[in-house]
């Protein structure tokens, strides 16, 4: 199939609402993990744990380290009490921050709201074309504590049950705050799993990409081609940039966990030409007929249908054998999405 005749519809499958994970399991890597051979499409079914089994030494894994900002905040309207929720998605500067707004009519610019029973309180400057808000934070003490105090994680709609413990919706390997959603492919790896695979001669580094809410906007164009990627903020910094040099050197493969590594990787090496230190924004789309010039392999959770990152996915092993995977997954009753399983194509 001709990557300019593909339609969003291609990519859809048929998933059981029940499939849709709304708690992790514990321990973090007791969760399922299913392999794709990307050339052959043959699958196999084992636990995550076992993943340090299937890497080799002289493989590199790439890890994002962003960390998620409990940016969702319920606050009062001065003057009139009325209850306002925010999330917000974007810092612009100091304590200026791109935000949603719910409902946005009480949202006006110039007014004001506290939150936390006026530990944090904000003011809308400006209403933008798309119907977000500019709004700045007026406090004393330090904005992240503040906003860790009160602030809820912003799970995906799909999720309907509360979150008993803010961590698990983090990596253990988390240190950069600004992500609005969780680098989820990540979500499996512990402490000691990942002492392990170094054991075993992986090496491991870090990127970081904050992941913005464009990551849950379904494709709405009839051809994806026609879809309009967000733009998302990465850095890679030199250290990792040299191990992947030098994996690539000595013949290993690079495997990246998530989508959000697999985008950073690519996007530093569409813009550099070769590994270095790199940091901007990316809007890189990538789908069937994309030709991969740093990463061999991807460790990723199961994706919504008609989505860029099942997309994504098929452009690394092929839309028949994923889609296939995806029915196995099915039918396995594999759990789906940010809570879900695990899968490793190689």
């Amino acid at each position: 199939m001709q990557e300019h005749t593909l339609q969003t519809r291609d990519f859809y499958y048929d998933l059981p609402q029940e499939l849709i994970a709304q708690k992790p399991v514990e321990p973090r890597d007791s969760s399922r993990l299913m392999t794709l051979d990307k050339e052959t499409g043959e699958i196999t079914h084992r636990h995550f744990r076992d993943i340090a089994d299937l890497l080799r030494p002289g493989d590199c894994l790439v890890l994002n380290d962003s960390r998620v900002l409990p940016a969702r905040i319920y606050g009062v309207k001065e003057g009139t009490g009325a209850h306002v929720e925010f999330l917000l998605l974007e810092n612009k500067e100091d304590d200026v921050w791109e935000a949603l707004a719910k409902p946005g009519k009480r949202a006006k610019e110039g007014s004001r709201f506290t939150f936390g029973d006026g530990l944090l309180q904000c003011e809308v400057t400006d209403v933008l074309e798309d119907g977000n808000r500019l709004i700045r934070f007026i406090y004393d003490g330090v904005f992240f504590q503040l906003l860790d105090k009160i602030g809820q994680m912003p799970l995906p709609p799909y999720i309907k049950e509360k979150l008993e413990d803010k961590e698990r919706y983090q990596t253990v390997y988390s240190q950069e705050a600004g992500s609005a959603a969780a680098p989820t492919a990540g979500l499996h790896f512990t402490p000691e799993l990942l002492e392990k695979i170094k054991e075993k001669g992986v090496e491991l580094g870090f990127v970081t990409l904050h992941v913005g809410l464009g990551t849950f906007r379904p494709v709405s164009a009839e051809r994806i081609t026609d879809h309009k990627m967000h733009a998302e903020h990465y850095y890679m910094p030199q250290s990792t940039a040299d191990m992947i040099n030098a994996t690539k050197e000595r013949g290993g493969r690079v495997i990246a966990v998530g989508t959000t590594s697999c985008r950073t990787i690519e996007s530093v090496a569409r813009r550099e030409g070769r590994f270095k230190e790199s940091q901007g924004w990316t809007d890189i789309f990538i789908y069937p007929g994309y030709q991969f010039k740093g990463l061999d392999g991807l460790i990723t959770n199961f994706h919504l249908p008609e989505s860029t990152l099942i997309m994504l996915v098929s452009a690394l092993a092929g839309r028949e054998h994923v889609l296939r995977a995806y029915e196995a997954a099915v039918w396995e009753r594999y759990r789906f999405f940010s809570f879900g399983d695990a899968m490793l194509v190689v």
